[in-house]
């Protein structure tokens, strides 16, 4: 059923990916048989997976990952077999004994996630695990539409992000065995917060979508990078993101006039706390403090949320840019670090924003921009303390 469906969609990739889809849905799914997750009710399962990305596609990764399943089904033998478990019914179209989808392009996930909301809609028994097996672009399209479900379906489930990706800074953990240790242990449900974009003008994606992240959102020279990488990708060999990383520091100011603004902050009861006005290379906010994006680069590497690195001449950065990526740019003068729940940014100039790896250009009209963190209304796994 998996590859009768997965061809069905153009037979994009070869059968040798079709088989390395079907060998992870089926470990995965005797994983689930033996999960302690919400131990109470049946439990439901679907895994979105996105066929192209690196830890399907780059066999030294896959090779690794195939064998990190196995050791966690190993370890899962140690548990009992659940009673009334079984994947969803929308994936049982798909694949009736693993549940896995196969992402067929950009949106699919999304409209996976929705289909599924719906389902758990329907169902007052059953606890549903969607558990996305991609990178941070998978990830973030299935979390744009959990973001719309109603209070009352927030405890009928949760997401498991499995890094297998390009980019998972995101996920639950940088490794997949970290993340998969999840289904197997005790854990509990936990609300994560998001983050918002809105602009004066109202913009929003062509869909009408609100821009969302649920890792890091940020404006300027970091957005300029996402936005290469992700023109460049899979047409340059290696770490794309780090090589842009190193054209950025040399063009990003020849692109982006670099011109003062202004950044007001506020806490979670509307105070504000501080305000910056500076020529501001970026700015980027994160659903929390000690995040990363671009592949692990430690922009903000303690427990401090917003991060903004004015302007410095190209030597400078040259200098700086490695610490960029380490975190050690937080004890630099040209680093400001704080907290805030909410942060008003005005400009006059255009911009690039980025979201978890999507970008969107802001023009002058869309000024002030605010970025805020959402309601808590993700629900995803943590360990049981």
């Amino acid at each position: 059923m998996l590859l009768a469906g997965y061809i069905a969609f153009g037979d994009v990739y070869s059968m040798k990916n079709q088989a390395k889809l079907q060998e992870f849905g089926s470990i995965l799914s005797e994983i689930l048989v033996r999960s302690l997750v919400s131990p109470g009710p049946p439990l439901r399962w679907t895994i979105i997976a996105n066929p192209g990305a690196g830890g399907f596609t780059i066999n030294r990764r896959w090779k690794k990952h195939i064998a990190v399943l196995n050791s966690i089904l190993e370890k899962a033998g140690h548990n009992p077999i659940r009673k009334n478990t079984a994947p969803s019914l929308y994936s049982q179209g798909w694949s009736k004994k693993t549940g896995l989808i196969p992402t067929s392009g950009p949106g699919h996930a999304l409209k996976i996630a929705g289909e599924l909301l719906k389902e758990i809609a329907g169902e007052n028994e059953s606890f549903h695990l969607i558990i996305t097996a991609g990178g941070d672009g998978t990830s973030l399209e299935v979390l744009q539409s959990l973001y719309h479900a109603s209070p009352a379906l927030r405890s009928k489930f949760a997401i498991l992000r499995l890094p297998l990706g390009t980019g998972n800074d995101g996920a639950e953990a940088w490794e997949p065995e970290d993340a998969l240790k999840l289904l197997i242990n005790p854990t509990r449900t936990e609300l994560s917060r998001g983050l918002k974009l809105s602009t004066a003008s109202g913009k929003t994606w062509p869909s009408g979508d609100p821009f969302l992240a649920f890792n890091i959102l940020s404006v300027g020279l970091d957005a300029f990078v996402t936005h290469m990488t992700n023109i460049m990708k899979g047409k340059l060999p290696g770490d794309s993101y780090k090589l842009w990383v190193d054209i950025a520091a040399l063009l990003y100011d020849r692109i982006y006039k670099v011109s003062p603004m202004e950044i007001r902050s506020y806490d979670e009861k509307n105070h504000e706390i501080k305000n910056i006005r500076e020529k501001l290379l970026l700015c980027a906010m994160g659903v929390s403090g000690r995040r990363s994006y671009g592949s692990h680069k430690m922009i903000l590497p303690d427990d401090r949320n917003v991060c903004a690195i004015t302007q410095m001449s190209l030597f400078r950065k040259i200098v700086l840019k490695e610490l960029f990526s380490s975190g050690g740019h937080a004890e630099k003068p040209e680093t400001l670090l704080f907290n805030a729940s909410r942060i008003e940014i005005a400009g006059s100039n255009p911009i690039l924003a980025q979201m978890d790896g999507e970008t969107v250009r802001l023009e002058k009209q869309d000024f002030p921009a605010v970025i805020e963190l959402t309601d808590p209304v993700i629900p995803v796994l943590r360990f049981a303390k």
